[in-house]
């Protein structure tokens, strides 16, 4: 990919620019489910109308499926800008991913393609991405040091193998790092997620945004916590707690500042979310809906 097209995806994606997302809505299809490892901060069991939150959904779609809704949506909009899987499971393991990319790039070729992923397999799956017409990426990196990082991860299931404990946090870690410098030196697009958990990894956001900046990220987003599952107890970062430790990355790689922490199955605009009415569109497609699927 040239520079030139690098930033132009920079510009006009609704989650990489916060100009575009005023101006271009994206939808997050969910058909990925399965996941390759356990986090201390993830409880995907519950789903609510009313709740934008990471790795829930109110249904897993079929490829075919996928492809029937951004169909509807961009017709319906006429401002689609992005077409993203991210999750609700780690989208690189599942099969699902390429080949609804597959099949979208037939139709909308136009439109940029994102994945969301934690980067342990994303070294491996990255001819596939590329070969599936996926133009950017956002890896999510939650610790610089081992010791954190099994602090953070649970369990990784790796190669067959689940791993725990530090053999696990010094495998995703190494994983998650190969990964990033594959995609960017593929020219792709790359945006880096940091889960803010106070108490456990405050002074390793920092040295992640340096880290990834020199790694070739264009855009770094520090998330704060939501407190569930093993940080049910862990009171989030503030705005101002934010805007400060935003401050300290600044100078290592461009901040994201208009984050909404997304469902996986979002759809609309940034902050004008319409996640709930895509259901609608089963509805209103009826037996075309059913052919399709």
């Amino acid at each position: 990919m040239g520079g030139s097209d690098a930033r132009s995806i920079a510009a006009n994606h609704p989650c990489f620019s916060k100009s575009a997302h005023g101006r271009r809505s994206r939808i997050h299809l969910p058909v990925a489910p399965a996941c390759n490892v356990a986090c201390g901060f993830c409880d995907r069991r519950f789903d609510c109308v009313n709740e934008s939150r990471p790795g829930v959904t109110s249904r897993v779609l079929t490829p075919a499926e996928a492809v029937v809704r951004v169909r509807a949506v961009a017709e319906r909009t006429g401002d689609l800008g992005a077409v993203g899987i991210a999750g609700p499971g780690e989208p690189l393991a599942n099969e699902a991913t390429y080949e609804t990319f597959r099949l979208l790039r037939r139709e909308f070729a136009d439109v940029v393609f994102c994945v969301s992923t934690n980067g342990l397999l994303l070294a491996e799956r990255l001819p596939e991405l590329l070969e599936a017409g996926v133009r950017s990426l956002t890896v999510t990196i939650n610790a610089a040091l081992p010791e954190t990082a099994e602090t953070i991860y649970r369990t990784a299931l790796l190669g067959g193998r689940r791993l725990v404990g530090l053999e696990a946090a010094e495998e995703i870690l190494r994983r998650q790092w190969a990964g990033l410098n594959a995609a960017t030196a593929a020219g792709l697009v790359v945006k880096v997620n940091t889960v803010w958990v106070p108490g456990v990894n405050d002074e390793e956001v920092p040295l992640i945004a340096q880290v990834a900046g020199e790694a070739g990220a264009v855009l770094h987003n520090v998330i704060p916590v939501i407190p569930q599952a093993a940080y049910a107890h862990v009171r989030p970062p503030s705005p101002a707690d934010i805007h400060a430790i935003r401050a300290r990355c600044g100078g290592f790689v461009d901040q994201m500042t208009h984050c909404r922490q997304c469902r996986a199955d979002a759809c609309g605009r940034l902050g004008e979310d319409r996640d709930m009415e895509t259901e609608a569109v089963y509805a209103v497609l009826g037996d075309e809906y059913e052919m399709a699927c």
